[in-house]
């Protein structure tokens, strides 16, 4: 019997931006080190079907693409399977080229076809050197007359080593477009709901999908697959364990598959993650990379990592990310041809066997932020490992156009940082986990941004009080944090700013600083200005004409912590651009913040091996099914 690994498919909605992740048909070369794309060959109206693609006459064209490559590397470290075969059907005269990558990206062509006519050529290829890194891939040439590449797929006799279906578990508030757009996509690809047992879409907003006009007829499309579950916001982990503990019950499940709601998915890479998880030689959590939905050819994902030493996460070479497939494609770029390790991956798309969940419990209830990076390193732990694999991805809102730094997410950046390095931390006290914590403070404190840190500190407060909370505030820290936004005025994003601003005084004047006025310090410059700007904050009162109208004007990704301090006031760029924020220096709450941040810091290093032991022996119970049931019961 023969199982389909990888088809290869194509986009069908006709968005030109999409093209440079399914196809490859233009011309490159390098100019000073950088690819170049000489001609452009490339049509979406060329795109005939979702398997099918037109070649034009005298063009070559490469399935050497993020979507339509076959990831060799990964599938010889993570499987037992050592042969795959690739079929390529076509219709009309041409020459089919297979090749395959190293690690370093070098390139190796491996077989030759010329076809005539209506062909099926099959190209039986060895998964044997690729333990470093490597692709494989075909390019077809058409000579005089148009080609039509009819379908292709990459397929193994070898039997997986487990055979159950997914559940998927997707987690709403408020997002019911997005949703519903994700069934219908999953409606109409039957190849995807052969492996998937149930979608439980967990609706915890008050925006309902089952409210949408386009609801009843996707629903109705997708019969008892669709099972949708309302409850109270408990945040993403709460929905996750809700979709998690749905598939415990569920016989015919092997893994369930996580999905963020605010999404485009590809749903080729839903049937990947689960046929891969299938074939793993051991269970693992299989994760998929993320596109930004906004500029959709750039990869901003890869493979995740936490960094011991700060205990915080990162991405793999993230100096390189995102990457852009319209700069540059994937025979370009030597770093994607590497197989890169995770250590967890994001719960935008997350593949995780029952088996797992089964061993280590459910999600933290965190409510957000950490809890995908803890349930991986938890899981890792426990002998799951996680697969960041390539060709399975999906589209997301990027962090490009937010600041969740400074908003209420604040709190939970704080917090379950914390408590993830208390968990799993092997560094003495963390490492330099509150030592970066604090600095995180003093920057917050230095551009007059009060509401971040108060959020920042009462977090702190309830890392301190022990491992009870986390279930005990599920429900309540989000709109805490919402309300305390009121007392902070710098939180207002002004959609009028000149209006308010020229109500306050007849006139006024901005200084414009431009990027490139003063340079990030360090070392010894870095100690100085720190030094200089805490004094100045803590022993002069801002002038009163600057407490009344700002003092300077500055673009958001002109607004650094080096260069705001120098000022009483400022007029800062919103991160989506909406609007303006006011930053005014207060001193009262400066001296009480940054003494309230001393002090929680210095008690957090002193309590460190007591709260770690204390929350490792309350894990088990944090995360446990019937705990979530509990509060799944009672919120309801």
């Amino acid at each position: 019997m023969s199982f389909v690994l990888q088809n290869v498919v194509f986009p069908t909605d006709r968005d030109p931006d999409l093209l440079p992740l399914y196809v490859d048909a233009n011309i490159w070369s390098t100019i000073d080190g950088k690819p170049v794309r000489v001609t452009d060959n490339a049509h979406i109206g060329d795109v005939v079907s979702r398997e099918s693609i037109r070649v034009r006459a005298g063009d070559r064209t490469s399935l050497a693409t993020y979507f339509n490559a076959f990831p060799a590397s990964y599938w010889q470290h993570w499987t037992s399977v050592r042969r795959v075969r690739l079929t390529v059907r076509t219709e009309g005269p041409a020459t089919v080229l297979v090749y395959r990558s190293n690690g370093s990206g070098v390139q190796q062509r491996i077989d030759t076809a010329e076809v005539e006519g209506a062909t099926e050529s099959t190209f039986d290829i060895a998964l044997t050197q690729f333990s470093d890194g490597g692709w494989i891939w075909f390019d077809i040439v058409s000579d005089r007359e148009p080609v039509l590449l009819a379908g292709a797929e990459w397929t193994t006799d070898q039997e997986p080593a487990r055979t159950g279906k997914a559940s998927l578990g997707i987690t709403t508030y408020n997002k019911p477009t997005y949703c519903v757009e994700t069934l219908e996509a999953l409606a109409a690809s039957p190849g995807v709901l052969d492996v998937v047992d149930r979608i439980f879409l967990v609706d915890q907003g008050t925006d309902r999908v089952d409210a949408q006009d386009a609801y009843p007829a996707v629903a109705g499309a997708l019969g008892e697959q669709l099972q949708l579950i309302t409850q109270p916001n408990l945040g993403g982990s709460g929905g996750f364990a809700r979709a998690m503990s749905e598939t415990l019950k569920r016989d015919e499940s092997d893994f369930v598959q996580l999905l963020d709601d605010d999404v485009r998915i590809e749903p080729e890479s839903i049937r990947r993650a689960i046929v891969f998880g299938r074939f793993a030689t051991k269970p693992v959590l299989v994760g998929a990379h993320m596109f930004d939905l906004l500029d959709r050819p750039r990869l901003h994902a890869w493979a995740e990592v936490v960094d011991e030493k700060p205990f915080m996460w990162r991405s793999l070479y993230q100096e390189k990310m995102p990457h852009d497939f319209r700069e540059a494609n994937l025979r370009q770029s030597p770093l994607l041809h590497m197989r890169m390790d995770a250590d967890y991956n994001g719960w935008w798309m997350c593949l995780i066997p029952k088996a797992a969940i089964e061993e280590v419990g459910l999600s933290l209830p965190a409510f957000i932020k950490w809890d995908d990076a803890e349930f991986c390193l938890r899981a890792r732990e426990a002998g799951f490992p996680t697969v960041s694999l390539p060709g399975a991805a999906l589209w997301h809102v990027s962090w490009v156009g937010k600041d969740d730094a400074i908003d209420w997410q604040a709190y939970y950046h704080a917090r379950n940082r914390i408590v993830a390095g208390l968990l799993h931390s092997r560094r003495p006290g963390g490492g330099t986990l509150l030592r970066h914590s604090r600095r995180v403070d003093l920057k917050h404190l230095m551009m007059m941004q009060y509401y971040p840190v108060a959020l920042r500190n009462r977090a702190l407060r309830d890392v301190l009080s022990g491992p009870s909370h986390m279930r005990r505030t599920l429900a309540q820290r989000m709109p805490e944090a919402r309300q305390l936004a009121k007392e902070y005025p710098e939180t207002v994003v002004h959609k009028d700013p000149d209006e308010v601003l020229h109500s306050r005084r007849g006139r006024m004047v901005f200084t414009l600083r431009r990027r490139n006025d003063l340079d990030n310090p360090t070392g010894l410059r870095l100690r100085v200005f720190t030094a200089t700007a805490l004094l100045s904050h803590l022993l002069h009162k801002p002038a009163p004409e600057n407490v009344e109208t700002p003092e300077v004007e500055f673009g958001k990704e002109d607004a650094h912590w080096w260069r705001v301090p120098h000022y009483d006031s400022a007029l800062v760029s919103a991160a989506d651009g909406s609007g303006k924020q006011i930053y005014t220096r207060d001193r009262g709450a400066f001296r009480r913040m940054l003494l309230d941040s001393i002090r929680l810091h210095r008690r957090l290093r002193r309590e460190w091996p007591r709260l770690s032991r204390e929350y490792r022996e309350a894990l088990p119970g944090l995360v446990s099914e019937e705990a979530w049931k509990t509060t799944f019961e009672a919120s309801t």
